[in-house]
C-alpha cells in the first residue's frame, strides 16, 4: 500500500490525511477548497459523482472515507468494484450491514467503523474480554464533550452533527439476559463518575458495531452507552421526541448547529468494564482514560479529532504492514488490542492520555 486517498477533509479527515502522509503518499478530496495549508495534495470534487470517485481511485491502493455516513455505501461499492481497500468511520448500522454484504465478494479489505466508537472502543473491549475464559458482562462507554460545558445540553458538535442525530434516533442493539435485542436510544440512563466528575450515560445506536453478533450466546450482558454531562439526554429527548424533530432531521440539525457553537477545548472519555471468570475465579477488569487536545505538526487538534484519526490510521497501517488480513470484512473486535496499541499511530493513545 503506497498511495492512499482520503475523502472528506473536515475536522477528522484532514488529520487522518496528515497522519497517513507521514508514511504514505496521500491525496485528499473535498467539495470545497480549504484555507489551511496541509502536507498532502488536495483535489476538489463532488463525491456523489461516480466518474469523479473512479478517477480519484484509479491510482490508489486504499480509500479512507471521512464523509457523513449517508455517503459511504456508494463509495464502498465503488472501492469493492475496483478492488481498493476501504476504511470508514461510520456508526450507521444499515451502512455497516451493506458493506458487510459487499465484503463477501471483495478482493480487498473492507473495514468500516474504524473511528472511536465504534472502532477503538471495540478493539479495547475485545482486548479485555479475551482475557476471560467465561464472560458475564461487557459494558462500553465513550463521551466526546466540551471541556467547559454551558447550558442544559452542555455540548458542542466537535464531530458530525448528522452522525450524532442519527445515533440518538436509531435503535441500539444490545445483549440483555443472554438475548440479542433492540432498545431505544436515549433510554437506560445511568450515572457514572470518572476522575471525580459526574456524567450521565445512555443507549445510542451503532457503538457496538458487530460485537453483538460476535458475542451472541457467549455473554449475558453487552451494551454501549454515550456519556454526556447531566441534563443532556433530557434536553435531546424533548427536542427529538416531544417536539417531533426526529421526523425532521434537517431542522433538528439546523437548530442544534445554531445553538451549540464549536469549542476549541474538548475532552474524550473512554471507559470499558468486563466481568467474568479467569482461572475459575469471578473477576472484573476495567479501562478508564481521558484525552485532551494535542499539537501535531504545529497545529492544535481537538481530542475527538486525534483519537478518531489515530484509530482509523492505525487500522490502515496494520493492513498495509500485513498484520491484519488483506481481503474481506474486518470486525473491530478482531483486531488484537496489543497489536493496535503498539502500532505506529496506536501508540498515541498511550503517549497522550490525560494525566490531570
Amino acid at each position: 500500500m503506497k498511495k492512499i486517498g482520503v475523502l472528506g477533509l473536515g475536522k477528522v479527515g484532514s488529520l487522518v490525511a496528515t497522519l497517513l502522509s507521514t508514511k504514505y503518499e496521500v491525496e485528499g478530496m473535498d467539495q470545497a477548497k480549504s484555507n489551511e495549508e496541509f502536507s498532502f495534495e488536495i483535489k476538489i470534487g463532488d463525491v456523489s459523482i461516480d466518474k469523479t470517485i473512479r478517477e480519484f481511485l484509479k491510482d490508489k491502493q486504499a480509500i479512507v472515507s471521512c464523509l457523513p455516513y449517508f455517503l459511504n455505501i456508494k463509495i464502498a461499492q465503488t472501492a469493492a468494484d475496483i478492488g481498493v481497500h476501504y476504511f470508514d468511520l461510520t456508526e450507521d448500522v444499515p451502512t455497516l450491514n451493506a458493506i458487510q454484504e459487499m465484503a463477501k465478494n471483495s478482493k480487498a479489505v473492507m473495514a468500516p467503523q474504524c473511528g472511536l466508537a465504534p472502532g477503538f472502543i471495540g478493539i479495547l473491549g475485545a482486548g479485555l474480554y479475551n482475557q476471560f475464559s467465561e464472560i458475564r458482562a461487557v459494558k462500553l462507554r465513550v463521551g466526546a464533550l466540551p471541556l467547559h460545558p454551558m447550558g442544559q445540553l452542555g455540548y458542542s458538535f466537535t464531530w458530525s452533527a448528522d452522525g450524532v442525530i442519527n445515533e440518538y434516533i436509531n435503535d441500539a442493539e444490545v445483549i440483555h439476559n443472554g438475548e440479542r435485542k433492540m432498545v431505544s436510544s436515549l433510554d437506560d440512563v445511568e450515572s457514572i463518575n470518572i476522575n471525580g466528575r459526574q456524567y450521565e450515560a445512555f443507549s445510542t445506536s451503532g457503538g457496538l458495531g458487530t460485537m453483538c453478533a460476535t458475542l451472541d450466546g457467549k455473554v449475558d450482558t453487552l451494551n454501549y452507552k454515550t456519556m454526556r454531562y447531566p441534563g443532556h439526554r433530557d434536553g435531546m429527548k424533548l427536542l427529538l421526541y416531544d417536539l417531533g424533530l426526529k421526523n425532521d432531521r434537517k431542522t433538528a440539525k439546523e437548530i442544534l448547529m445554531n445553538a451549540l457553537p464549536l469549542v476549541d477545548d474538548d475532552i474524550v472519555l473512554v471507559y470499558a468494564a468486563v466481568e467474568g471468570k479467569i482461572d475459575g475465579q469471578l473477576r472484573r477488569k476495567e479501562f478508564s482514560e481521558s484525552y485532551r487536545n494535542i499539537e501535531i505538526e504545529g497545529k492544535d487538534w481537538r481530542a475527538i479529532s486525534w483519537t478518531t484519526a489515530c484509530s482509523i490510521s492505525a487500522v490502515v497501517d496494520l493492513v498495509s504492514e500485513g498484520k491484519l488480513k488483506n481481503k474481506g470484512f474486518i470486525k473491530q473486535e478482531e483486531i488484537p488490542f496489543d497489536l493496535f496499541i503498539e502500532s505506529h499511530f496506536g501508540t498515541m493513545y498511550e503517549k497522550f492520555k490525560d494525566d490531570k
